[in-house]
């Protein structure tokens, strides 16, 4: 059973509600990230999603953007990090999730790409630049290596909410609102509406991110979700504790917030 599925089984049994946390890989360096990954497994993440930087991450705003500008700038690339995920996957046993952009797997190679991930120990992919209409391109070596393509969907999907919540694995990647990544104040969105047309449709469970970024909206929207998916506020957090020699403080710190809504 890929470790998704088995994290969100024991959550249920347990009546809880997932956290799962992003950050962009070599940001600023993949010290950094290392240290930042086993903060993230010390405090209670459920699933972690390892950003794959990119040159124009479409979907991300100003500080995810920033993220990716800076590990670039390092050097980070798929292939060092396919290593760094080896190195950590000993040492750590939350479901890791890639998001990268479309045309980092097609210059990496299809089969090749997803054979990787298997080796690795990459449970899934993001792909936020590949509409579930097009996933029929990587269902062949998804399905080969076991590695799920996590969709997306969001409160204009409309017509397209049903197939793509009866043809989903993993989780439902739901975005809260239209627009890029980024913190928000508030949310317009009827989750309620949201959340009930897709449950209509299947059992998956169904997370919500874009824009969540304290403990105080983890907390209204687990009213609605399954779980919560954080990511500029937790790059914003690495990003701070970037120049204190190995220290973690303000990361612990956003993630206990963050834990306080669960």
């Amino acid at each position: 059973m890929n470790r998704i599925d088995e994290k969100f089984n024991e959550l249920k049994k347990l009546n809880k509600k997932a956290l799962i946390t992003f950050l962009t890989v070599g940001d600023p360096d993949m010290e950094t990230s290392e240290n930042a990954v086993m903060t993230m497994q010390e405090e209670g993440v459920d699933l972690i999603e390892l950003g794959v930087p990119f040159s124009d991450p479409s979907a991300d705003g100003p500080t995810i953007q920033r993220a990716d500008e800076r590990a670039l700038a390092a050097g980070a690339d798929i292939y060092s990090i396919f290593s760094f995920t080896e190195k950590i996957r000993s040492k750590v046993s939350v479901p890791l999730v890639f998001l990268l952009y479309y045309n980092v797997i097609l210059q990496y190679g299809t089969d090749k790409f997803f054979a990787r991930c298997a080796e690795t120990g990459v449970d899934g992919v993001i792909i936020p630049d590949l509409p579930f209409e097009e996933s029929g391109e990587i269902k062949e070596y998804t399905e080969k290596y076991g590695v799920y393509q996590i969709n997306l969907v969001s409160p204009t999907s409309g017509g397209r909410i049903k197939r793509i919540a009866e043809n989903s694995k993993g989780f439902l990647y739901c975005i809260s609102s239209l627009g890029v990544t980024g913190e928000k104040k508030s949310f317009s969105t009827d989750f309620a509406e949201f959340v009930g047309t897709i449950k209509k449709y299947s059992d998956m469970p169904a997370c919500v991110g874009f824009g969540v970024s304290n403990g105080e909206q983890v907390k209204n929207l687990v009213k609605y979700f399954d779980g919560v998916i954080v990511g500029s506020a937790v790059v914003s957090a690495i990003a701070s504790d970037a120049d204190s020699h190995g220290q973690t403080d303000n990361l612990r710190d956003k993630l206990r917030d963050l834990k306080s809504g669960l």
